[in-house]
């Protein structure tokens, strides 16, 4: 089992229940010193604007002694007892950062460097699976900065990184990758692998052919 592992919170207007918030000046100060944050802990730059769940971490008096945020802003493979097997922590960052560095964390509709950083950053919001003569890969599409990150999951224990491709242009482009879809060659019009990608903010699709070297 292959999961992407985005980290939406919980939204029910209806209800009047919303999940997420900004720590803002909300920090229990008696826990988050200025000596442990190296700087005012619930400064705009610091813990101050990270996007967290309401529903833990807070005292009797509504102040945050623990903070849980969103996402774990990368994918994980899962064996079928349930156990995790390998996941990708921080690399999806990493070689976002490499590969886009003016954009690295940027959101969907607007590139501003680092501005998601404090939610979820590059958001894995779908992952599919094909399958490539003895080969397995994962697509992964990155809702917010964008673009698919491909790995080689043949061993699931050891995933291999193949390629990123990113197809949005600063705010303009292929934007919010949201679903996906592996088309095999023997049901591929041209007979060729295909991956289909959806995109929810620009109202784009995208046709990738996928050649193996």
């Amino acid at each position: 089992l292959v999961t992407a592992n985005e980290g939406d919170a919980r939204d029910y207007p209806d209800a009047g229940f919303q999940e997420d918030e900004r720590v803002g000046n909300r920090l229990e100060l008696s826990v988050f010193t200025d000596a442990r944050c190296g700087g005012p802990c619930a400064g705009a730059a610091n813990l101050g604007r990270l996007t967290v769940t309401t529903t833990f971490g807070k005292n009797a008096q509504g102040r945050y002694e623990q903070l849980y945020a969103f996402g774990a802003r990368s994918f994980s493979i899962w064996n079928a007892a349930g156990e995790q097997v390998w996941d990708s922590g921080d690399e999806l960052e990493r070689r976002t950062a490499a590969a886009l560095p003016g954009l690295f964390n940027a959101g969907h509709g607007d590139p501003a460097f680092d501005n998601r950083s404090d939610n979820k950053g590059p958001e894995p919001e779908g992952v599919v699976i094909g399958r490539l003569g003895a080969r397995t890969f994962a697509f992964i599409g990155l809702e917010r900065v964008g673009g698919i990150m491909a790995y080689d999951v043949t061993t699931p224990t050891a995933p291999r990184f193949v390629t990123y491709i990113n197809t949005r242009s600063g705010a303009g482009g292929d934007l919010g990758p949201e679903g996906l879809a592996f088309v095999p060659a023997v049901d591929s019009p041209n007979k060729r692998p295909l991956l289909l990608v959806g995109h929810e903010v620009s109202g784009t699709a995208t046709i990738y052919e996928i050649v193996l070297r």
